[in-house]
């Protein structure tokens, strides 16, 4: 064990964060290459890096070049001035970028067109494709495209962030001397991107922008199309709002949202190969933007647009569909739901276990059981047509009190909460916006029932948002039990978040930014100190991201003094593993694969005496003091045991698993000599093939 007085906070023990959330999207990109998915799940990956790359660039891109422009010279964890990490972000994404293109152009659609799918070059189809793609092109687009001129009485267009536009050089000899003008097409959502050909055997289909170029000449009578160019847009769309100046926030929101399309700063520009330099130097002064913030691309633009091709209805090219498991109690017919939660507790490992017959069927329960006078819930992100937001209006329509803390600061979806959250209020729900200055981001459901002139608390508590989309792909866990501590901690930290109150003491919950990053350290330091050569403490954790400057230094004191830890993060870690004399005894391992990873569970060894948490939130410092989260242990042995069986199959995967190494990149991990495949995710697809998992847990 060493004794090396070590500075465990200095740079070169950490890994940039911007740059490790770039190797995240690297991995994802593997996923898009692995033959073993089927096709259309491979053009599914291609989509969601590119939908990731956007938000990469409105979010953290745009973060550092404000820092920039407000001469804010902080240091990364690592030492990079903005400067030098934006330099980086561009060396390191650029490769990214092509492969990302030789997998999509060379690989994904040549392989789609011999399985029926194509997207023909509008220059290839025929005479009659040709005449019908005219016709839809006045049925469907000519009415809601607006040519934007660009001259000296006409400014630069307002171009919405993320939206495909076409730039067309014109020619108007009209005046008997040519002269060369610029226009803008924005292509708005309302068009489909991809316009079917008719009468034709498999999938074929023409870019809408294919079709508008073609037909140019109907957008600009009199004038000639000399040529076209597509591109598009990427700005900064992080919100800041001054709560405490707000009025309404609701409106504020509304505002920000406003905004975010339109006025917030251009930070990428991406076009075509063909376009000139002539015409990409001016659309990028105009957008105040360098060489250094282009991108080129010999690819079709807006690639998240192809996951409408997901919709295809061809099994063969997507996963194989399964059966969730249900709570074999929860659909006894001599008994509810609150019968079995109050006779065990329940443990759901979701997209394995079913939402719908768990969570829905709990919440479903509570708004029509005459006993129930109370519901509470945080809502983060709910998806649309929710069936959550149905139930708690329901509820509310059948007089029980129902309060419903909406986060609407939960990014990207603060347009769709302003919407279901007045849906909410309409129904007669109590509804609470926000607290002040932190994101609501813990996931519970209360529900009081009055039982025999009693009232008694029943429980949900979750890793993951109350959302039936991402319930079917994400892991997340969901805990149910009547526990009369875990409801005495519910009632305190709902009233945390609806009144003023300050709770001192909590039985079991442990709350951010109240207690959670104490008790963290605490726990650590536990494990340190309990830690011998001959039983070694042992930390192991499964979470989305690890990035904290003092949290990882305190793990990395951790590992000096020998106690063992395990960690599986799927996305940034700005922890740098297997350094001698400092982290030799961390391990770190990321997972992707079918379903997103997003449990987290925390094992602490404790000498022997071990302790298992469920969570909301990852190791950041914005879960830990910027947002209200929740960690609670698990006590009961049979759940504890399902807990250590989803850590132990997890870090058993020896083909879907990354290892980050010393050097600070990822190496893919591949079965030994001799050694089976294990693939962490269909472990638990195969368990539910059986469907005989059983959910009872005795006390």
């Amino acid at each position: 064990m060493s004794t090396i007085k070590i500075d465990f906070r200095d740079p070169k023990y950490f890994i940039n964060r911007e740059l490790s959330l770039l190797d995240f999207n690297e991995r994802v990109l593997y996923e898009a290459m692995d033959e073993r998915h089927p096709l259309l799940e491979r053009l599914k990956f291609l989509a969601i890096f590119g939908s990731n790359i956007d938000e990469f660039f409105m979010i953290r891109v745009a973060g550092l070049k404000s820092q920039m422009d407000s001469n804010i010279n902080e240091l990364s964890y690592d030492g990079k001035t903005p400067k030098e990490q934006l330099n980086e972000i561009r060396k390191k994404i650029i490769p990214m970028f092509e492969l990302h293109t030789k997998i999509l152009m060379d690989d994904v659609l040549p392989k789609l067109k011999e399985n029926g799918i194509e997207i023909h070059k509008y220059n290839t189809i025929s005479h009659e494709d040709k005449l019908y793609l005219k016709n839809y092109f006045f049925e469907k687009c000519f009415a809601v495209l607006t040519p934007l001129s660009f001259g000296p009485t006409n400014p630069f267009p307002r171009l919405l962030n993320r939206s495909l536009n076409i730039a067309f050089i014109l020619k108007d000899n009209l005046k008997g001397k040519t002269e060369k003008r610029y226009s803008f097409v924005q292509i708005p959502n309302t068009i489909q991107r991809f316009v079917r050909l008719p009468k034709k055997r498999g999938h074929h289909f023409v870019l809408v922008e294919e079709v508008i170029k073609a037909n140019a000449e109907h957008l600009f009578p009199g004038l000639e199309v000399e040529s076209t160019y597509n591109f598009r847009v990427t700005r900064d769309a992080d919100i800041e709002i001054a709560e405490d100046e707000a009025e309404d926030l609701l409106q504020e929101i509304n505002e920000q949202l406003k905004l975010r399309r339109w006025g917030m700063a251009a930070v990428r520009l991406e076009v075509g190969v063909k376009m000139p330099a002539e015409l990409l130097n001016l659309i990028a002064n105009y957008l105040e933007l360098t060489r250094e913030d282009v991108y080129i691309h010999k690819r079709p633009l807006n690639i998240p647009d192809f996951m409408k091709l997901l919709e295809l209805d061809i099994p063969e090219l997507k996963d194989t569909p399964f059966t969730p498991c249900i709570i074999k109690e929860f659909q006894a017919k001599n008994k509810d739901v609150f019968e079995a939660i109050n006779e065990n507790d329940f443990l759901v490992h979701h997209p394995y276990d079913s939402f719908s017959n768990s969570v829905l069927k709990f919440l479903n329960e509570a708004a029509n059981d005459s006993d129930v006078v109370l519901i509470k819930i945080t809502l983060y992100r709910t998806g649309k047509n929710s069936p959550v937001i149905a139930a708690l209006k329901r509820a509310a329509e059948n007089g029980k009190s129902v309060i419903a803390f909406v986060e609407l600061k939960a990014r990207f979806d603060e347009e769709n909460n302003i919407v279901w959250a007045r849906e909410l209020e309409h129904a007669g729900v109590h509804v609470v916006y926000g607290f002040p200055r932190l994101k609501t981001h813990c996931k519970v459901l209360m529900v009081v029932r009055n039982e025999g002139g009693k009232f008694k608390n029943y429980l949900h508590l979750s890793t993951g948002n109350y959302n039936q989309t991402t319930a079917r792909l994400y892991t997340d866990i969901g805990f149910f039990t009547s526990d009369v501590h875990f409801g005495f901690d519910a009632t305190q930290l709902f009233n945390y978040l609806t009144s003023y109150s300050h709770p001192q003491e909590w039985k079991e919950f442990i709350v951010a930014p109240v207690t959670m990053y104490n008790r963290i350290m605490d726990m650590i330091d536990r494990e340190i100190a309990l830690s011998t050569p001959e039983n070694p403490g042992l930390i192991f954790a499964k979470m989305n991201q690890l990035a904290h400057r003092e949290l990882i230094p305190k793990l990395y004191e951790a590992s000096q003094k020998g106690v063992q830890i395990k960690l599986i993060v799927r996305g940034v870690c700005c922890l740098l593993p297997g350094v001698p004399e400092v982290s030799e005894n961390i391990e770190v391992r990321s997972i992707l694969g079918r379903f997103l990873e997003h449990s987290r569970i925390f094992y602490f060894k404790n000498g022997g005496n071990e302790e298992f948490y469920l969570s909301s939130a990852d190791w950041m410092s914005r879960n830990l003091h910027n947002r209200v989260e929740l960690m609670f242990p698990i006590y009961e042995p049979h759940i504890r045991k399902q807990l250590w069986e989803i850590l132990d199959a997890n870090w058993r995967d020896n083909n879907k698993s990354w290892k980050l190494m010393p050097d600070k990149t990822y190496q893919k991990l591949t079965p030994a000599e001799g050694e089976e495949v294990f693939i962490a995710q269909d472990y638990f697809l195969n368990k539910i093939k059986n469907n005989s998992k059983s959910r009872r847990l005795p006390k």
